[in-house]
């Protein structure tokens, strides 16, 4: 199969989960990541500066453009390398080599505001400056996604086995905004690890403290959290004590129904990326899990932002000056 055919076939919004306006804009704001990327490890290789123009040499057996998409097929659908491989006509090492290369670009891509094309959130305390900024309510929840099984006598085992999951899971926390728009994923840690101890590892009690002024939502996972913070982080109220009256029952069934009624849209959030079956089990290393969760992420905040309309003679374009590289 010509490698044409293949990019034809894969680019497609059921194979890559983006339209063709976003996979033209995505695979233009990646080039010059990629190229500079690709300098600096041939001038690290080299020990000095290049000798010859850029793009002297042999050409790649799998272009820029075909990195991209062949990536996000991958993470999609979790195939198997060789599957790429054989579609592109390349060897296997060579679609493995282009996912390692394309997939942390991805993850450092960070995360769309909605309205605000030009601007992304890449850190815990980028989501909190943007919160006080545009008087945003925040949801906070973690979710969990089946990993592989540590070896045996390997320190650090136990870490992965979840207690709620009875699994060996990771454990990212989403942050949606109050339409359910996805702001931010991150706080990658064991399933062993509690949803709360995630967020203060990462640093959430210094920033409710210099922004006062934001709030929050979250589940009964976050109490200690809503206690210690208790004008800006509301979590459910406590189940009454055996022995409570009916009154006392219904005001509270009443009151958490209420609460949960608010904080559902950060469940929409984390389903969404979900749909991607990276994430609902992962197959490969734990190690590329992180990288992998936060392309994802960052792919589906973009749905959140309305682009500029993009002809597919532009995706063309596009796709030629990626045979270049």
């Amino acid at each position: 199969m010509r490698s044409e055919w293949a990019r034809g076939v894969l680019s497609h919004r059921i194979c890559t989960g983006l339209p063709g306006r976003r996979l033209g804009k995505l695979i233009d704001e990646l080039a010059g990541p990629w190229l500079a990327q690709q300098e600096g490890r041939l001038r690290e290789r080299r020990g000095h500066e290049r000798l010859r123009a850029a793009g002297a040499g042999p050409d790649q057996g799998l272009v820029f453009t075909d990195r991209v998409i062949a990536t996000l097929v991958i993470v999609r659908f979790q195939l198997p390398h060789a599957a790429l491989a054989a579609f592109y006509g390349v060897d296997r090492s060579t679609i493995t080599r282009a996912v390692h290369e394309i997939r942390p670009l991805l993850a450092a891509r960070g995360f769309a505001v909605p309205g605000k094309p030009e601007l992304r959130l890449r850190t815990l305390a980028d989501v909190f400056a943007y919160a006080a900024a545009e008087g945003v309510e925040l949801r906070i929840d973690g979710t969990e996604v089946q990993v592989r099984r540590p070896a045996a006598n390997r320190p650090g085992r136990r870490a992965f086995v979840s207690g709620k999951k009875k699994q060996n899971t990771k454990k990212p926390t989403v942050i949606s905004d109050d339409k359910g728009r996805l702001l931010w994923a991150g706080a990658i840690r064991p399933g062993r690890m509690h949803d709360v101890t995630a967020m203060r590892t990462e640093g959430i009690e210094d920033l409710l403290h210099r922004y006062p002024e934001v709030r929050a939502k979250v589940d009964s996972g976050y109490q200690g959290l809503a206690r210690d913070f208790p004008g800006q982080v509301t979590a459910p109220p406590l189940k009454p004590k055996k022995g409570a009256s009916s009154e006392e029952i219904t005001a509270w069934e009443q009151a958490r129904k209420a609460q949960s009624s608010q904080r559902i849209c950060v469940e929409h959030a984390i389903a969404e990326p979900k749909q991607w079956r990276a994430l609902q089990r992962w197959l490969g290393r734990r190690e590329y899990f992180d990288d992998t969760m936060l392309a994802i992420a960052g792919l589906v905040s973009d749905g959140a932002v309305t682009l500029p309309v993009v002809a597919w003679d532009d995706l063309r374009v596009v796709w030629a000056r990626g045979g270049d590289r």
